[in-house]
C-alpha cells in the first residue's frame, strides 16, 4: 500500500471553560461546499447539514448512551490531505482530504469521543468509547431529518428496488407479512426537493466488532429516518461504524464518491500482490443450452472444458464453477458429484492457465470453515463463491479473513452483509450479490430494475450482477434450465448487456452465457474482452437519471471505455468527450443498437463501426427501447493534432 502525504494540518482549539463550556460547533469541508453544525442540547448531540448552501438535513440526533448526562470536555479540529493507491478499484489513486472535529465527552461516567469528518461531498460520524469497567448496553443512534418533499429509493433484495416513494410511502414499504415491520436496507438514496442527492449508509463495519449491519426505520411521529444499533460496552474500547452521508448533484455522483473507502480501515493484507481482479465465465445459467454442434451443457467434465477453452482463447481470467459439483458436505469431507471429474477439470484449467473459482453452499452440509479455505487452496483454487452464509457481520468478517489467509478471493452469494469499504481493508473480498441479478429466483429482469440498482445498490461497492447475456432469444424462449419462469420476461438488448458489464463496478465481472453465444458475436464481445476489469485509473458517471438512463466512462491508461443503458422508452443521450486529452486524435469503436433493435421484439440486433474522435466532440448515442450503447476509445499512435 503506497501512501503519499501532501500535507496534514492540525489545529487544536480549546473550547472548554470550567464553568461554561461551549457546546456549538461549525465545520466546513475543504472546498466549503459542505457545512455541518454540531451542538449539545439537553445532553444530546444534534447536527445539521448544508450542501451548496442548501439545507439537506435539518436538526438531527447523534447518540451512543441512552438517557445520558452528556458533558463536553474538549474539542480538536484537524485537516488531513493525502493520497493512497488501492489494490484495485474505480480509481488507481484516491485523495483523502477532509476536516475533522473530535469532541471528547463524558456520558453517564463513560468517557468517549465523537468524530465528525467532513469531505467535499460527504459527512461521517463515529463514536469511540474508552475502556470501561462495567458491562452495559449502548445504543448507537443516528437520525436524519430529511426535507419535506424528498423522494426515497432503497434496495429490496432480489426484487426491483423501492422508489421513488415519499416518506409515508417508505414507511409503508416496511410493512411485511402479518403486518410485521421490517427494516430498510442501505443505502437509502434521497432525492431532495432542490434536485440534490444523498445516500445514507455506513463504512468500516469491519472495525466495529459487536455491531450488526446498518438498517433504517422511518419515524413518522418525528418525520425522519433513524438508524439504531445496540452493542455491549465492556472493558475494551468500543468503536462504532461510521455513519456516512454521501452528497451529490446527481445520483451518479454517489456511485463514484470515494468517502466510504477513505473511511475504511487500511489494507490488512501485508502483501496483496496475489489479488487479481478480472473477468470470469460461469456455468450456472448455461445449463440446458444446446450448442450449434448439438452439445448440451450441464454439470459435467466436457462442459467445463469448453468454458476453459473459451476463457484461455479470449483473455478471460477465471472460470467459476457453481453449485452441485458436490452433493453433500460433512466435517472435512465432500461427497463429489458423479457427473463430474473435478480433478480432471482442475488439471485441464492449469494446463490452459485459467484460474478456477469454486462454489460452496452451507445448506448442503458444512465442511467446517477452519478446514474449508485451506482445502480450496490445496485444490489450486483462486477463489471461493460462498453461498447462504447469512447476514452475520462477525461470521462474514471471519470468512473474509480466513479466505485471505489461504490466498483466496471471496464472492458472497445470496443476501450478504454490504461491508461498504471492505475492498480497501481486505481486497480479496472481490464482489458480492447485493442486488437482483438476471433471472434471480427465476424472476423477470427489466431495464428499469437495472438502472435503479446501478444508482442505488452500487453505492455500497462492487456488485456481482451477472451481466453480459448474448443469447437473449434462447434465454427468453425457455431453452435454459435456469431461464425466467415466464417466457420473454427478461428484457434487454445484447448491446445493453455489454454496456452493463462496464456500468456495474466489480472486482470480478461474471459473464453468464455459453461460449458459443459469445463466439457468435465476437465483434461485440470485444468490448467486454478489452476491459481492464477492476484496474481502472479513473471512473466517471457522465449521464444519470434514476430509473431512466446512465452513462459510465472508465479509463485504463490512455484508453477509455464508455457504456450507456436506457429504459424501455429508448432515446438519445448526449455524451460529451471533453474528458479526452487536448490535441490528440483517438480511434473509436462504436457498439450500437440498430434502428430495428428492441428489448422485446428484436433484442439481438446490433452493429459495430469505427471512426475517429477528439476532445470536445459530442456523441449523440441512439439507444433502442431497453437498449445500450458502448464505445472503446484509444489514442491514435504517435499522432498529435496541430492547432
Amino acid at each position: 500500500m503506497i501512501k503519499k502525504t501532501l500535507f496534514s494540518l492540525f489545529i487544536l482549539t480549546s473550547l472548554v471553560s470550567c464553568t461554561k463550556p461551549v457546546n456549538d460547533f461549525t465545520l466546513t469541508s475543504p472546498d466549503k461546499k459542505v457545512e455541518v453544525k454540531l451542538s449539545v442540547t439537553d445532553s444530546v448531540f444534534s447536527y445539521q447539514v448544508k450542501y451548496l448552501e442548501q439545507e439537506v438535513l435539518g436538526s438531527s440526533c447523534l447518540g451512543i448512551i441512552s438517557n445520558s448526562n452528556l458533558t463536553v470536555l474538549s474539542t480538536k479540529e484537524t485537516e488531513h490531505d493525502d493520497e493512497w493507491n488501492p489494490v484495485w478499484g474505480q480509481f488507481s489513486t484516491i485523495r483523502n482530504h477532509y476536516k475533522q472535529l473530535e469532541i471528547a465527552f463524558t456520558s453517564n461516567d463513560v468517557k468517549g469521543r465523537l468524530l465528525a469528518r467532513i469531505f467535499d461531498e460527504a459527512v461521517a460520524f463515529r463514536f469511540i468509547l474508552d475502556e470501561n469497567q462495567t458491562s452495559q448496553n449502548v445504543e448507537f443512534l443516528c437520525s436524519y431529518a430529511v426535507k419535506d418533499g424528498s423522494q426515497f429509493y432503497a434496495p429490496r433484495g432480489e426484487n426491483e428496488p423501492i422508489g421513488p416513494v415519499s416518506l409515508t410511502g417508505l414507511s409503508k414499504s416496511q410493512i411485511g407479512r402479518a403486518n410485521k415491520k421490517k427494516a430498510i436496507s442501505v443505502p437509502l438514496v434521497v432525492e431532495t426537493p432542490n434536485m440534490g442527492f444523498m445516500a445514507l449508509l455506513e463504512s468500516d463495519l469491519y472495525a466495529a466488532a459487536g455491531f450488526q449491519s446498518m438498517r433504517l426505520d422511518v419515524n413518522m411521529d418525528k418525520k425522519n429516518v433513524e438508524s439504531r444499533q445496540t452493542a455491549i460496552l465492556t472493558k475494551d474500547e468500543l468503536v462504532t461504524p461510521w455513519r456516512v452521508i454521501l452528497l451529490g448533484q446527481t445520483a451518479g455522483d454517489l456511485v463514484v464518491n470515494t468517502a466510504t473507502v477513505n473511511l475504511a480501515t487500511p489494507c490488512q493484507i501485508e502483501n496483496p500482490d496475489w489479488i487479481k481482479p478480472g473477468k470470469t465465465l460461469w456455468d450456472w445459467r448455461v445449463h440446458g443450452y444446446t450448442a450449434p454442434d448439438g452439445f448440451v451443457y450441464g454439470i459435467n467434465t466436457e462442459s467445463y472444458k469448453r468454458f476453459i477453452d473459451f476463457a484461455a482463447d479470449n483473455d478471460v481470467d477465471y472460470f467459476l464453477i457453481d453449485d452441485a459439483w458436490y452433493t453433500h458436505a460433512t466435517l472435512g469431507h465432500f461427497e463429489l458429484s458423479d457427473k463430474l471429474n473435478l480433478n480432471e477439470v482442475i488439471a485441464y484449467a492449469a494446463e490452459k492457465e485459467v484460474e478456477l473459482i469454486l462454489y460452496y453452499d452451507r445448506k448442503h452440509g458444512q465442511y467446517g470453515d477452519d478446514a474449508l479455505f485451506p482445502y480450496y487452496q490445496s485444490l489450486g483454487m483462486k477463489g471461493i463463491k460462498y453461498g447462504f452464509m447469512g447476514t452475520n457481520p462477525k461470521f462474514s468478517r471471519e470468512a473474509i479473513q480466513k479466505s485471505a489467509k489461504s490466498k483466496l478471493l471471496i464472492d458472497f452469494h445470496d443476501s450478504p452483509v454490504p461491508f461498504t469499504g471492505m475492498r480497501r481493508t481486505y481486497p480479496n473480498a472481490i464482489t458480492r450479490e447485493y442486488c437482483h441479478a438476471q433471472q434471480d429466483s427465476r424472476k423477470a429482469f427489466t431495464p428499469e430494475s437495472f438502472l435503479k440498482m446501478a444508482l442505488i445498490n452500487a453505492v455500497t461497492g462492487p456488485l456481482d450482477m451477472n451481466n453480459g447475456n448474448f443469447d437473449l432469444i434462447g434465454i427468453n424462449n425457455g431453452s435454459r434450465e435456469k431461464g425466467p419462469k415466464k417466457p420473454n420476461s427478461y428484457l434487454s438488448t445484447v448491446v445493453s448487456e455489454a454496456a452493463r458489464t462496464l456500468v456495474i463496478f466489480s472486482g470480478l465481472v461474471c459473464i453468464p452465457d455459453a461460449p458459443e453465444a459469445y463466439k457468435a458475436k465476437m465483434d461485440l464481445f470485444e468490448f467486454i474482452q478489452k476491459q481492464a476489469v477492476g484496474q481502472w485509473d479513473e471512473s466517471r458517471i457522465l449521464n444519470s437519471k434514476m430509473g431512466e438512463y446512465i452513462t459510465t466512462a472508465r479509463r485504463h491508461g490512455k484508453e477509455w471505455f464508455v457504456g450507456s443503458v436506457i429504459n424501455q422508452q429508448g432515446g438519445t443521450l448526449e455524451i460529451d468527450l471533453n474528458f479526452l486529452e487536448e490535441n490528440q486524435e483517438y480511434d473509436i469503436t462504436f457498439y450500437e443498437d440498430t434502428k430495428d433493435t428492441h428489448c422485446q421484439a428484436n433484442p439481438e440486433a446490433y452493429q459495430v463501426r469505427r471512426s475517429t474522435v477528439k476532445r470536445g466532440d459530442v456523441i449523440n448515442a441512439l439507444l433502442a427501447p431497453g437498449g445500450g450503447h458502448c464505445m472503446w476509445i484509444r489514442p491514435v499512435a504517435k499522432q498529435l493534432l496541430t492547432k
